[in-house]
């Protein structure tokens, strides 16, 4: 006779909506969690059954009750939460990171709130420093929490003015050659804070809103020679500036005035002659006082699932090329 196999440890949720809550849309997030640690996952109404070694039924439950905030209150869970969560528990910050604080609310009255744990310094950063950059791969959420900071900042009267900004590099800076006024022009160069206002604000008041000058949106070319003051700055698609342009926009900054800098600089659209203003910033300016640098990765990604892994992809092939 072969040895006999353990019963597998039964985590019984509330209610029905909090076990489908956790599960996912077709029990994805079930799949994700067996996939990640290792375990097998059977939902039975409200109870999961978790079948695996001791290690690993103990780190499935831990990652469980971190998720705990979201599939109590029937929220849903994304990737992104599991993979979060399991990061917060190695590095020891479970409690950090489940007790994240909402931002904000959306006009649907949706909770907005850090997904990560370095989502979370980086608002926290934005609250408590002047200069802020948030450097990192696509869909960690860098332009979009500074947006929403910005709007809550705005709303609570902390900054007169918003002002939009990002290197216009396709067009060479002059623009000239696109159809439209200046406005049309800029549009599609600055399309995520666009998309982050009109889910705060609402697209019908964002126009006026910049038609009375409240929020300011220019390419970085139009900051040349003004000081930016009681505002609060964003300078998206930072890699892309030359050091000279990087110096000028940071010079702007004004008294009673915040700026945050974001960019990845894996995604460089210069000449390969010119270095990324971003890049030579963050050599000059690391270890300066009231300056925050906040580094992301593929684990702090928010968008589809898919997307983690593309980043993941790049990464290795980058270190073995490097490594030839």
């Amino acid at each position: 006779m072969g040895t006999p196999r353990n019963e597998p440890y039964i985590f019984s949720l509330p209610t029905p909506s909090s076990a489908i809550a956790l599960a996912g849309n077709r029990e994805e997030n079930l799949k994700l969690l067996a996939e990640e640690i290792g375990v097998r996952l059977v939902l039975r109404g409200q109870d999961l059954l978790i079948d695996g070694t001791p290690e690993q039924i103990s780190l499935c439950e831990q990652v469980i009750k971190a998720l705990k905030p979201l599939w109590s209150q029937e929220n849903a869970i994304a990737a992104v939460d599991i993979r979060a969560a399991r990061q917060a528990i190695a590095e020891e910050r479970t409690t950090e990171w489940r007790d994240r604080a909402t931002i904000s609310r959306n006009r649907r009255g949706d909770t907005i709130q850090p997904r990560t744990y370095r989502q979370q310094q980086y608002v926290q950063a934005i609250e408590t420093h002047d200069l802020i950059f948030g450097v990192g791969p696509a869909g960690t959420g860098k332009t979009y929490l500074a947006a929403v900071a910005a709007v809550n900042a705005l709303q609570s009267n902390k900054f007169e003015r918003i002002i939009l900004t990002r290197p216009a590099v396709e067009a060479g800076e002059s623009l000239g050659f696109l159809p439209g006024d200046l406005q049309q022009k800029i549009d599609p160069y600055l399309r995520p804070l666009y998309d982050a206002m009109h889910e705060m604000i609402g697209a019908e008041k964002v126009p006026q809103l910049m038609e009375r000058g409240i929020i300011e949106v220019a390419p970085l070319a139009y900051m040349r020679g003004r000081t930016l003051s009681n505002s609060f700055i964003i300078v998206d698609e930072a890699q892309n500036t030359t050091a000279a342009q990087m110096k000028m926009v940071l010079t702007r900054l004004g008294f009673r005035s915040r700026m945050v800098v974001t960019g990845d600089i894996t995604q460089i659209d210069l000449p390969r002659h010119q270095k990324s203003g971003l890049v030579i910033a963050m050599n000059i300016l690391k270890g300066v006082q009231g300056v925050s640098f906040n580094f992301f990765d593929k684990t702090d990604v928010v968008r589809h699932p898919l997307v983690h892994n593309i980043i993941a992809a790049y990464e290795d092939a980058e270190n073995n090329t490097a490594q030839e």
